[in-house]
């Protein structure tokens, strides 16, 4: 624990120390506050601004350390300030008080809560990020719940402290004056229970539902403004139109289909979207034929003298538009009709909340539905260098069409797309500069993992330019230059072709969102809810067009739950899970993972424990020449509960399933280690990495007396 912190708990243990020997507790009653009133009264008159100061600081005092007798304090202020005086002061003490408490108990407590419940408090953060100043105005109007209690819980929670301050003036304010009223009677009272009668009590709790209730008013008023100006249809023709046949849109389609609801699914471009046509299966298609080809290359780390290969790059490319195509079947519009979706290939327009324009050879149709799902997709995103569309780049979209090898291909870009396109054209014979203006390549895993792909890049003659900013494409005598400045000075970077690999942008154009209105994120992607609905309530988006995650299996996982609440909302809804989700990024060695990695823990400020276990000692990996890599688990302090896990190594995105399944059904190390593996298999690394963590938390003195008990039955 930090010196602050335990300075600041000695501090508060001290003074609660001296607030109980000095038997101070015995002054904060009833009946003392009664028997000294007069003489409280007559210093008050004499010494008013003394007395306000001394009262208002003995009032933050209790509060802030949460001690009894707020009440108390309260009653006295109306008795010695009167109404008006005695609510301003006891309003203002009692929120800086409550405001001093929920700061200790955030400085003290919150990350030692959040390391060890981290993952369960996910749903709580994100409702008091959305709805922290109407959860806490609630429970300050109803005096029920102990105020000291909701200061040190709300400390526990992300709230801002301005939110928490305002909030509390505001909110306490009617118990306030209940409490000054009922001390300006003081005589009349004879117990505190007689403060606050049955009806009043009522009175409070009704008024602690009534934010909550106006939150949800307001919630309908504003969505239902979006409303008005269309006229909804008396009856439909579905009950979904799907906008995109990618992940998103298939899954929410099949979903539809299978229970028997009439759905209509709309593809202007290609069935299975950027996933089967121009990403995941012709990228991991590629990736293996050049794998093969460095394998190929190492032949005699295997024991074999010599291996030569011969290759023609259009055939290797001619493969890959096989491999789609024996993959097409599976998303195709015949698939999908036997399912029972109708599949219309046409562009689509929404034309109201609940209505399509369909454009297709045959002419333009429009459709009714009760609710729509927006499973639009992403582009590459090209960014706006000087010169660049002037020349004939190429993007994750349009390398496929590639039948002729570049000589000198130049990647711009180091995250997940372009350093596995990088590699592989590398292997295919292409002299690759790949320029990255970042410190290091894939930049949201730890240093270390970065280290591991920046090396094998290099080794295998990929050019890693790092801190290098792309500043202007310029044609000179013909050849193809990019102008890049790195370390203030300009780099000149030439090439035959260029990839553009800067992520992707979110297609919110084209098909309606700005004519309804349809409201986007900061992100610029469609702005969803945790139900996946828009600004329209029946209206949904997933997938890459509303993020925050542009992986084929998220958009998957949130097309269940789009499907789902667009077919049976409002009786029953579901928010979206993303507290299990997994990662890989198909270089050589492959990078997998799962929860946090170091740079989010320590970003997040959660405590974490490392378990790594290096893959170089794996009897598999020796056999396979895969010697390299490693498992690295994240784990609450002094526990086998995972917080994340990467892996570098061969097959990682294989090996870091049972992980994901650990996660999501909160099985621990423990469990994992007494898991029968299979010998000899690369997933013996997962135990092997559960074994490292039982290693470090060995009970070191009960084996110190076990050797002991084992050296007297030897001796005995």
């Amino acid at each position: 624990m930090k010196t602050s912190k335990i300075l600041l708990l000695l501090g508060i243990a001290a003074l609660m120390a001296a607030f109980f020997a000095l038997d101070l507790p015995h002054y904060l009653t009833l009946e003392n506050l009664k028997a000294r009133q007069t003489g409280i009264a007559n210093y008050g008159q004499v010494h008013p601004l003394l007395a306000a100061a001394t009262y208002a600081t003995l009032y933050i005092a209790v509060t802030g350390l949460s001690l009894p007798g707020a009440t108390i304090l309260t009653l006295a202020g109306g008795a010695v300030f009167g109404l008006l005086w005695g609510t301003l002061i006891v309003s203002f003490a009692s929120s800086i008080g409550a405001t001093l408490a929920f700061l200790a108990a955030r400085f003290l407590l919150r990350d030692w809560v959040k390391s060890h419940f981290g993952p369960r408090l996910q749903v709580i953060d994100e409702g008091v990020r959305r709805d922290g100043a109407f959860y806490l105005f609630t429970l300050r109007l109803v005096p029920l719940f102990p105020f000291f209690m909701i200061n040190l819980a709300m400390g526990l929670t992300p709230i801002k402290t301005r939110t928490f301050y305002w909030v509390s003036q505001v909110g306490m304010l009617a118990g306030t004056l209940v409490y000054v009223n009922a001390g300006t009677q003081l005589a009349k009272i004879d117990s505190l229970s007689a403060i606050l009668s049955p009806a009043l009590l009522g009175s409070f709790a009704l008024l602690g539902v009534f934010p909550l209730g106006a939150k949800k008013m307001l919630e309908v008023i504003q969505k239902r403004k979006v409303y008005p100006r269309w006229t909804k249809p008396a009856r439909f023709d579905n009950n979904l139109i799907v906008i995109g046949a990618g992940a998103g849109g298939l899954v929410s389609a099949y979903i539809a289909a299978a229970v028997k609801a009439k759905v209509t699914l709309i593809e202007k471009h290609k069935m299975g979207g950027d996933c089967l046509n121009t990403g995941c299966v012709p990228s991991k298609a590629l990736i293996r034929s050049a794998k093969l080809l460095s394998h190929i290359k190492r032949a005699s780390e295997f024991g074999i003298a010599k291996a030569e290969v011969e290759f023609d790059f259009a055939v290797v490319m001619e493969r890959v538009q096989q491999v789609i195509n024996t993959v097409a079947h599976h998303d195709s519009v015949e698939r999908y009709t036997k399912l029972g979706v109708e599949v219309i290939e046409g562009s689509a327009k929404i034309v109201s909340p609940w209505a399509v324009e369909v454009t297709t050879t045959d002419g333009v149709k429009t459709i009714t539905s009760l609710a729509i799902v927006i499973a639009a997709g992403a582009r590459p995103f090209v960014p706006p260098i000087p010169g660049l569309a002037d020349i004939d780049y190429l993007t994750s979209d349009t390398v496929w069409q590639l039948r002729k090898k570049p000589k000198c291909l130049l990647v711009l870009g180091g995250g997940p797309i372009g350093c596995e396109l990088a590699q592989t054209f590398n292997r295919l014979g292409c002299q690759v500069t790949q320029v990255e203006m970042a410190p290091r390549l894939m930049a949201r895993e730890d240093v270390d993992v970065s280290e591991s792909v920046q090396t094998r890049f290099r080794q295998e003659g990929v050019d890693v330019r790092l801190n290098h900013t792309a500043k202007h494409f310029v044609i000179d005598n013909g050849e193809h230059i990019l102008l890049a400045e790195h370390a203030g000075q300009t780099v000149r970077i030439a090439f035959d072709k260029v990839l553009v690999a800067l992520g992707r942008a979110a297609n919110v154009q084209g098909y309606g969102v700005e004519e309804l209105g349809i409201a986007l994120s900061p992100r610029k992607t469609l702005d969803t809810n945790p139900f996946q609905q828009t600004n329209y309530l029946n209206i949904y988006a997933v997938g890459d067009v509303a993020g925050p995650y542009q992986f084929t299996h998220t958009a998957a996982h949130q097309a269940w739950y789009a499907a789902v609440n667009a077919l049976f909302a409002p009786f029953k809804k579901f928010r979206t899970d993303y507290s299990v989700i997994p990662w890989s990024t198909f270089t050589d060695p492959e990078v997998a993972r799962v929860g946090l990695n170091e740079l989010e823990a320590q970003a997040q400020n959660v405590a974490y424990e490392v378990s790594t276990y290096g893959i170089a000692d794996l009897d598999r990996a020796i056999a396979d020449g895969e010697a390299h890599g490693s498992v690295k688990v994240l784990t609450v302090p002094g526990k086998d509960k995972i917080l994340g896990v990467t892996i570098v190594g061969a097959h990682a995105g294989d090996l870091l399933a049972e992980f994901v399944l650990a996660m999501k059904h909160g099985i621990g190390l423990n469990k994992i280690l007494g898991t029968i593996h299979i010998y000899p298999t690369l997933a013996e690394a997962n135990k092997y990495a559960a074994g490292v963590w039982k290693r470090n938390h060995a009970p070191q003195r009960v084996l110190a007396w076990l050797g002991r008990y084992h050296t007297w039955r030897r001796n005995a």
